[in-house]
C-alpha cells in the first residue's frame, strides 16, 4: 500500500494541521489575518504558538528557529530551545506568541550593502503566516521576513511579498473592468525546475576548486562528453535513483510537490521539477529543495553540484522559472479562455507582459546575474544574455493580424474579422517550447529560462511581478478613463504590439545572426554581471520599485552593492584557489613528468651510448616547459592583480569601489585565469595520468555508476 498520502506534509504545520489543533474561532481569525494582511493580535498569536509548539514537540522537536533568507543566497537560522525554568529546578516547554511573531538575530555579519554599520548588530525577523512552519532536522522552522533595526529590508522574501501585492492590485483593476466581481485577489504562481550534477564524493574531495568554488577551474575535455546525447532522458542509474527516491520522500514530508525527475543533457546531470504553487511558498520550498539535495547526496556518498557551470564545455545548470498569474476564482490570466471576453482579457494581459519585458529587459537580466551564471548564459544549453519573448507561431500570427488590422486566418475556423472581442478560441497549448528562448510562452504561463541553478526564485519573480504590475497600472489608468471601453481596449493592445514588437523573436537565439538582429532592434546585450548589475540603479528602475512600494531607494542601493560584493568575492576566491592549485600541485606535477621523460632519455644514453632525444620527446618537453612557463608568468600577474595592482579605489564610496573592482575583476582577473586554465588544460592532455594531481573530467562525469 502506498504510504505517500500519509507521508506528504507530515512535517508541515499546514492548514489541515491548524484546523485540527486550533479552536475554530482562532483558526478563522488566523485565515482572516492572512487574507487581509492584518497585524496578528498577541492573544491570537499565543494560542497559535502553543498549538505549534505541542505539535513540534510531539514530532521530536526541542528547538525552534526563525528561518529566513538573507542576501547570502542561502537560508539562515538561529536555534532556541523551548525550555523555560520550572519549579524545583525543573524545566517546562514553552513557546509564546511574541516569540512566534518576532525574533532578534545578530545581523552584524549578514550582507546589508552599507545600510548599517558592522557594529549595528541588531536585526529582526517577522513571522510570515502565509508560508507554513515546518520541521527540519528536529527543529521547528518558522518562515520569516528579515529587516534591520531601522526597518530596512535585508532579505529576499519581503520584496517578493510586496511585489505579489503590487501585481495583484493592478491585475484586479483590470479584472473589474472586464466585469469580474467574484475574484478578490490575483496570486502569482511559480514552478521552479531545478537542474543539478551528482558526482562521487571521494573524487569531489580531491578537487579544491569544487570544494571552495563549486566549479572546476581547470580540466581538459574528456574523449566523451554529451555528444552522443545518450544521457538525456536515459535510464537512471541505480545509485542516482536511490538518491532520487530518498530525496522525494524528504521533500514530500516537507510538503514540496516534487513531481518529475530525469537525466539532463550532460553526463552526471539531472533535473527535479515540482508542481506550480504560490510563488512565496515555491521560493521557500526551492530553498529547502537545494538544501535537501546536498544533504541526501552526502548520505549516498555523492556530492550535489548546484553551480551554474561546474564543467567547461558541457551543459551548465539552470533553474527555469515557470511564472503565471491566477485569480482566486480559478481563472488563469494567461490562458486564452473559452469565450470572446476571456480572449480579449488574455490579450491584454499578454500585452502587459510584452510591454513590461521590453521596457525592463535590463532589470530581468540583472535579476539572474551572478559570476556563475556568466559562464553559463550563451552556452549550448542556456539562452544568451539578450532578452526576448517567444510566443509560438499561432500567437505571433494573431498579434501580427492585430498590428496590421487585417483578418486573422485560422486554418480550422477559416477567415474571421479581427476585432479583439471576436478573437477565435485558441487551444490551451498554442506553442512548442523554444529551448533557445530566454522567455517563452508555454500555453498558460511563461518560462523564464535564464535563472542559474543556485539562484533564489525570489529574485527574478519579484522583478517580473513589479514590471508587469507597472504595465497593468498604465493600462488600467487608460481604460478606467475611456469613454468607450472596447474601442480603447483594442487601441491599447494594438499600440502595445506595434511599440514593443522588437522584443518578440521566434527563431534560434543561439545564432550569430540573432545577435546582429537584436543589435539593430536596440535590444540590450549585458554579457557580464559587472555591467548587468549597474542597471539596478538606473533612475527609471529605481523609480519603478519605489512607485510600487517594493523597494526603497536605500534598499535598492544596498542590493546593488551586495550584488557587486558577491561578484567580487566569488572571483577573488576562485582566483586564490586557482593560484594554490597551479603553484602547489599542477606546475610541480608537470616538472615531475618532464623530469621523468628527461630521465628516460638519460637512461638510454647511459645504456646505448651517444643517443639523443627523439623529435617527439623534444616536442613534448618543449610544449610542457612552455605551458608551465605561461602558468607561472600568468600566476604572478594574477597574484599582483589580487593584491590590487592596477586599480585605484582611493576616495571612492563603498558602492563606487565595489563597481570599480567588479570591472577590474572582469577585465583583468578573469582574463589571467583563462590564460592559466588554457595552459593547465594543455598540460593535462600531455601529462601521464599518474602524475596529474586531480581527478579528470572523465573521472568526475562518469564516476557514478
Amino acid at each position: 500500500m502506498c504510504k505517500m498520502p500519509d507521508m506528504f506534509a507530515s512535517k508541515v504545520f499546514n492548514d489541515r494541521c491548524m484546523r485540527e489543533r486550533l479552536a475554530p474561532d482562532t483558526y478563522e481569525k488566523l485565515r482572516e489575518t492572512v487574507r487581509e494582511g492584518k497585524a496578528l493580535d498577541l492573544v491570537l498569536a499565543n494560542d497559535i504558538a502553543e498549538a505549534m509548539k505541542d505539535w513540534a514537540v510531539e514530532n521530536g522537536c526541542t528547538h525552534y528557529t526563525h528561518w529566513f533568507q538573507p542576501m547570502t543566497g542561502i537560508t539562515a537560522e538561529k536555534h532556541d530551545s523551548f525550555i523555560c525554568p520550572g519549579p524545583g529546578g525543573t524545566v517546562i516547554m514553552k513557546f509564546r506568541g511574541k516569540e512566534l511573531i518576532k525574533g532578534e538575530p545578530d545581523a552584524s555579519s549578514l550582507p546589508s550593502g552599507s545600510l548599517r554599520m558592522t557594529f549595528e548588530a541588531r536585526g529582526y525577523t517577522a513571522w510570515d503566516p502565509s508560508s507554513y512552519a515546518f520541521i527540519k532536522d528536529n527543529v521547528l522552522c518558522i518562515p520569516t521576513a528579515f529587516f534591520s533595526y531601522g526597518g530596512e529590508v535585508l532579505d529576499k522574501k519581503t520584496p517578493l511579498l510586496l511585489s505579489n501585492e503590487a501585481v495583484s492590485t493592478q491585475a484586479m483593476r483590470i479584472l473589474r473592468l472586464f466585469g469580474n466581481t467574484e475574484a478578490t485577489r490575483v496570486n502569482n504562481t511559480v514552478g521552479a525546475e531545478q537542474e543539478y550534477f551528482l558526482i562521487d564524493k571521494k573524487l569531489w574531495k580531491k578537487r579544491p576548486d569544487l570544494v571552495y568554488c563549486g566549479r572546476t577551474l581547470v580540466g581538459a575535455r574528456p574523449p566523451k562528453g554529451q555528444e552522443m546525447e545518450d544521457h538525456y532522458f536515459g535510464a537512471i542509474k541505480t545509485r542516482v535513483l536511490n538518491f532520487m527516491h530518498e530525496l522525494d520522500e524528504e521533500l514530500w514530508k516537507l510538503g514540496v510537490l516534487a513531481k518529475t525527475e530525469h537525466n539532463e543533457a550532460a553526463p552526471a546531470q539531472h533535473e527535479l521539477a515540482p508542481i506550480y504553487i504560490n510563488s512565496n511558498i515555491a521560493t521557500d520550498q526551492n530553498q529547502l529543495t537545494m538544501e535537501m539535495m546536498k544533504k541526501v547526496a552526502a548520505r549516498h556518498n555523492l556530492a550535489c553540484l548546484l553551480h551554474e557551470k561546474p564543467f567547461a564545455g558541457i551543459n551548465g545548470s539552470g533553474k527555469h522559472n515557470n511564472w503565471s498569474l491566477n485569480a482566486n476564482d480559478g481563472t488563469n490570466l494567461f490562458a486564452p479562455g473559452d469565450s470572446p471576453r476571456e480572449n480579449a482579457q488574455f490579450l491584454l494581459f499578454l500585452s502587459a507582459v510584452i510591454k513590461a519585458v521590453d521596457e525592463y529587459q535590463d532589470l530581468l537580466r540583472m535579476s539572474v546575474t551572478s559570476a556563475g551564471n556568466d559562464h553559463r548564459l550563451g552556452g549550448c544549453e542556456a539562452p544568451p544574455a539578450i532578452i526576448s519573448i517567444y510566443l509560438g507561431e499561432e500567437l505571433s500570427d494573431v498579434l501580427e493580424a492585430i498590428e496590421k488590422d487585417k483578418p486573422y486566418s485560422n486554418k480550422q475556423k477559416g477567415e474571421l474579422n479581427l476585432a479583439v472581442d471576436v478573437l477565435p478560441n485558441l487551444p490551451k497549448d498554442t506553442t512548442d517550447r523554444n529551448r533557445t528562448s530566454p522567455f517563452a510562452y508555454t500555453g498558460n504561463k511563461f518560462e523564464f529560462r535564464m535563472m542559474g541553478s543556485s539562484d533564489s526564485v525570489a529574485g527574478s519573480t519579484f522583478v517580473l511581478n513589479t514590471i508587469v504590475a507597472d504595465a497593468l497600472c498604465e493600462f488600467a489608468d487608460r481604460l478606467e478613463k475611456a469613454e468607450d471601453f472596447h474601442d480603447e481596449l483594442n487601441e491599447v493592445i494594438r499600440e502595445t504590439i506595434i511599440k514593443h514588437k522588437r522584443i518578440l523573436f521566434s527563431g534560434n537565439n543561439y545564432s550569430d545572426e540573432w545577435v546582429e538582429d537584436a543589435g539593430r532592434r536596440g535590444l540590450s546585450n549585458l554579457k557580464s554581471s559587472n555591467v548587468a548589475i549597474r542597471s539596478f540603479i538606473e533612475p527609471k528602475n529605481m523609480e519603478l520599485f519605489e512607485r510600487h512600494h517594493v523597494l526603497t531607494r536605500a534598499e535598492i542601493l544596498s542590493r546593488y552593492e551586495i550584488l557587486l560584493d558577491n561578484y567580487n568575492n566569488t572571483i577573488n576566491i576562485e582566483a586564490a584557489t586557482l593560484l594554490d592549485m597551479v603553484n602547489k600541485d599542477i606546475v610541480p606535477a608537470v616538472y615531475r613528468y618532464i623530469g621523468e621523460v628527461s630521465g628516460n632519455i638519460a637512461k638510454r644514453v647511459s645504456v646505448f651510448g651517444d643517443i639523443t632525444a627523439t623529435e617527439s620527446e623534444r616536442e613534448l618537453i618543449f610544449a610542457l616547459s612552455n605551458q608551465a612557463d605561461i602558468m607561472q608568468k600568468e600566476s604572478a600577474a594574477l597574484k599582483a592583480a589580487l593584491n590590487g595592482d592596477g586599480v585605484d579605489t582611493e576616495g571612492l564610496t563603498s558602492a563606487e569601489r565595489a563597481q570599480k573592482l567588479a570591472d577590474f575583476g572582469h577585465d583583468c582577473i578573469l582574463v589571467h585565469m583563462e590564460h592559466i586554465r588554457a595552459a593547465a588544460d594543455s598540460c593535462e592532455s600531455l601529462t601521464d595520468k599518474k602524475h596529474w594531481p586531480y581527478p579528470s573530467y572523465g573521472d568526475l562525469l562518469f564516476s557514478v555508476r
